[in-house]
């Protein structure tokens, strides 16, 4: 098959073999969540300097230069623009993200901004013009593109083995606002969105899918439910609970969301979204059934997928050794050496900056695929107010 011919390569890559990432490449962290950790750890592993921080008060910036031992605790987003950095990492609050990443843009700063690219479609569209215009490097974190048995069953769609798709199916189920003492800044509405659980991991579903599959939704009906109505009025640190007896408020956006879609192609598909589904801590699953074989994907069990046909199933194995050019790429270490969600977010930021260099790595989401995001969002929105059928 095309997709996996015999003068691919037969060893692993290192994350950073093969980058011209570039010699004293200054990175600026804007937030000190544990998203900013991650974002810290995957800049170091690609070679940059993270030069500093820039977190939601002057004492939370000093407090977090001082734990990443880097030299500047930014005063404001202005002042990071100012700063030598080549690149920035927004991983502030929602609501942050269209102007901060306006003035960084502005400034002339490459950009990875955390989704959803801004807490409303006009947002995302203007943000996603002003990086077009720009001609700056400017990628959003939909990670999960980088698990190498996602590059293979996405190598073998595109070789043709699944034949045409008949169902595209799956959920993505977290528990960590189960319990009524969870709360976090993702919960309101003025910081984090109209749409929680939706526009946080149910968009990572829907960009997975459409990217592996190469079909596109074009119309979708939802529905949406809130199973905690009242939550703590402060915030909790992200996984954490608050303290027993605290006060509570209102809680305006969804725990639950099931939606069903459609292709433009007219393949049917749905999605069940939840962050209060008891101990499911991060299971983005889905199955692609096609006229020839099906293929399921489970990202709590991601060294493998499962590959099914008329006559049979098997799992098929990550390995360097074996599959697409862009699976073993990404298999750096040998089968049954578990990689995962860190991995990706590695890969994912030594690609962006390679972008910057100049290079084309395949399969890097970019604005326009924060946008297409944050168009399936407001579509469901609108459909879950109605109960109707909604165009995307």
């Amino acid at each position: 098959m095309a997709a996996r011919t015999s003068s691919e390569p037969t060893s692993a890559t290192l994350p950073d073999e093969g980058r011209t990432n570039g010699p004293g490449r200054r990175v600026a962290i804007v937030g000190a969540g544990m998203i900013a950790a991650v974002h810290r750890r995957s800049a170091r592993m690609a070679g940059a300097e993270v030069i500093g921080v820039l977190a939601s008060s002057s004492a939370r910036s000093a407090k977090a230069a001082r734990a990443w031992q880097v030299r500047e605790a930014f005063a404001d987003i202005d002042a990071v623009a100012a700063s030598d950095a080549d690149v920035v990492h927004v991983c502030s609050p929602n609501a942050t993200h269209a102007p901060f990443v306006e003035t960084l843009l502005s400034a002339g700063k490459h950009v990875i901004c955390e989704k959803p690219l801004g807490v409303s479609l006009e947002q995302a569209e203007r943000m996603a013009d002003l990086a077009a215009r720009s001609g700056l490097v400017a990628t959003v974190p939909f990670v999960y593109r980088y698990h190498p048995v996602v590059r293979e069953i996405r190598g073998r769609a595109a070789a043709g083995d699944f034949g045409a798709w008949n169902l595209l199916h799956g959920h993505y189920l977290q528990d960590w606002l189960l319990s009524a003492r969870a709360s976090n800044w993702r919960v309101d509405a003025g910081l984090g969105g109209p749409s929680r659980a939706f526009a946080d991991i149910g968009s990572h579903w829907c960009d997975l899918v459409e990217w592996v599959t190469g079909e596109r939704f074009a119309h979708l009906t939802a529905q949406t439910a809130i199973a905690v109505p009242q939550r703590p009025a402060e915030f909790s640190a992200t996984f954490t609970l608050g303290p027993d007896g605290a006060e509570r408020v209102g809680v305006s956006t969804e725990d639950i969301a099931t939606v069903m879609l459609r292709t433009t192609t007219g393949v049917p598909a749905s999605v069940v979204i939840s962050q209060v589904a008891a101990g499911r801590k991060n299971r983005l699953w889905f199955e692609l059934d096609g006229s020839d074989a099906s293929a399921v994907f489970d990202q709590e069990h991601a060294e493998a997928f499962w590959l099914g046909e008329e006559s049979g199933s098997r799992r098929i194995v990550r390995g360097p050794d074996h599959g697409t050019v862009e699976q073993r790429r990404l298999s750096y270490l040998p089968a049954g050496h578990a990689q995962g969600y860190a991995d990706c977010f590695d890969a994912f930021v030594a690609d962006t900056y390679a972008s910057i260099d100049g290079q084309e790595p395949d399969g890097l989401p970019t604005f326009a695929d924060g946008l297409r995001a944050a168009r399936i969002v407001d579509a469901m929105l609108r459909s879950a107010g109605t109960s109707e059928w909604r165009e995307i």
